[in-house]
């Protein structure tokens, strides 16, 4: 009910809001600006900052013609769309930047793939730094290896380094044409401590469709009096949502006293799956609010008149009709590093005014914003889409806040316990002795914790990694929106 009702808001809405534009809808653009109409269009109506664009200011242009003769100073689609941006990345990349996520893409299809889970991928997920002294060179370093890939065959492994593709030195300008190939090879490296140099040693690897599980290690640990459930958790997926509740209810089986959720190489996804993960955690918040969205005046005052409940996400208590398996925690600790984002730092973010969260590890992402999936229809949805062309925009349309109004941490969340992963020392994952689990033990069970070395030469600061490069750019997003709306926050 509460789905519909949204629905019929939305579309009055969107009725409403383009009174202003009813000269450009009266005319049709032509078809070689069919793209870039859809690009404005949807960009007026919901991205978060329209308001500071004055080329999306509702009453910059009187006609349809106006707006026509605007968008033929544009042939690339991708140039108007960063031009409509509010100080976007790709313009401002030393910092100034305000809008770091919006991003277009030319086949949806891909994109619809890439939120479940779904990539061209070899196997091998990695971070790239800067070397030591260096402002252009890149080394990267192997994370995990993601099962049944192509990787997960070859002599390759967590921790690895590598300097270079097909024999060329990894840069700045280089390192996006050479692993977006669909096939390379790797120069891996070695570390002496203060420099990474070429071993000798290559790694040919193939990138194939391969669907990630993101419940990558599930298992309790024992220490002393402590059950201590682990649970390394990669993406969120809403299509494995059941077999997260599955994985929450065997943790819930072996009565475990303690819980540590990995999220250190999370870059978010469904907030809807944040939600539930939330309610998996703990359970005795059912229907309180979790997180508050904060849309553009044109859509946030609408339905903070009409429908303000829209604006709040809950703790659910069912995953489509089943019962969610909970753990009724008072207390978690959680792992982050600087690939910590989106729909992940929501989770700490959201826990933080009912539970108590230990963070261990490093500063996260810093992403508080949510954008959404627009296609080219009427209503902005999947729904009768144009068939001359398969672009989508995901641009950024919402603020996320807390059950207490707190959504300020655009330079990362700051962990309780800070150490660096550092190149000398990567440990197994779901190994008690890996450094950021061990300190996280140490912790919850009074013990002391491994020296970890935190020279900054060592640490693995990042530069970017391979989910940002394939596109998932730290989303959490919505699957069950309003039709026409489809919000999508990572």
């Amino acid at each position: 009910m509460k789905t519909i009702l949204k629905s019929l808001l939305l579309l009055f809405l969107l009725a409403f809001a383009l009174q202003s534009c009813e000269d450009q809808d009266d005319v049709a653009a032509p078809a070689d600006l069919q793209v870039n109409d859809f690009i404005w269009k949807g960009l007026n109506q919901f991205y978060l900052w329209q308001p500071d664009v004055p080329n999306l200011a509702d009453n910059r242009f009187s006609s349809q013609e106006a707006l026509n003769s605007f968008l033929k100073g544009y042939a690339e689609p991708e140039d108007l769309f960063q031009d409509l941006l509010n100080k976007p990345i790709s313009k401002f990349p030393k910092g100034q930047a305000i809008d770091r996520f919006s991003w277009i893409v030319d086949d949806y299809t891909v994109l619809e793939q890439e939120l479940q889970g779904t990539s061209k991928n070899n196997g091998v997920d990695f971070r790239l730094s800067y070397k030591p002294g260096s402002t252009t060179d890149l080394v990267g370093f192997v994370r995990y290896i993601i099962p049944n890939s192509d990787a997960s065959t070859k002599d390759i492994k967590r921790g690895d380094l590598f300097t270079g593709i097909n024999g060329a030195q990894l840069t700045v300008s280089n390192y996006q044409s050479l692993l977006n190939a669909d096939s390379y090879t790797l120069n891996m490296a070695s570390y002496n401590g203060s420099a990474f140099t070429t071993n000798g040693k290559t790694i040919a690897l193939v990138k194939t469709t391969l669907d990630e599980n993101p419940i990558f290690i599930n298992k309790v640990i024992i220490s002393g009096s402590h059950k201590i459930g682990y649970l390394m958790y990669n993406g969120f997926y809403a299509n494995y949502d059941a077999q997260l509740n599955a994985a929450f209810a065997t943790l819930k089986s072996q009565g475990i006293t303690d819980f540590v959720l990995d999220l250190r190489y999370n870059g978010g996804g469904s907030i809807q799956t944040a939600s539930r993960l939330a309610s998996m955690i703990t359970g005795q918040f059912a229907t309180k609010i979790f997180a508050k969205e904060k849309w553009n005046p044109k859509v946030n005052e609408y339905y903070e008149s009409e429908d303000p409940e829209s604006l709040n996400v809950r703790f659910p208590d069912k995953i489509d009709g089943a019962g969610i398996n909970s753990l009724n925690l008072s207390k978690i600790y959680i792992i982050t590093t600087g690939g910590t984002a989106s729909a992940s730092e929501l989770v700490i973010n959201g826990l933080a005014p009912y539970i108590t969260v230990v963070q261990v590890g490093e500063t996260t992402v810093g992403k508080n914003v949510g954008s959404v999936t627009l296609y080219d229809s009427p209503s902005f949805g999947k729904t009768n889409r144009n068939p001359n062309h398969k672009y989508a925009m995901q641009p950024l349309v919402l603020k996320i806040v807390n059950a207490v109004d707190f959504g300020e941490y655009t330079d990362g969340l700051i962990p309780t316990y800070q150490q660096l992963e550092v190149a000398s020392n990567m440990g197994v994952l779901g190994d008690p002795s890996e450094p950021l689990l061990n300190l996280a033990i140490s912790k919850i069970t009074g013990s002391t914790a491994k020296k970890v070395p935190q020279d900054e030469t060592q640490a693995l600061k990042t530069f970017t990694d391979v989910k940002a490069m394939n596109g998932i750019r730290n989303q959490m997003f919505i699957e069950k929106a309003p039709e026409g709306l489809l919000r999508a926050l990572k």
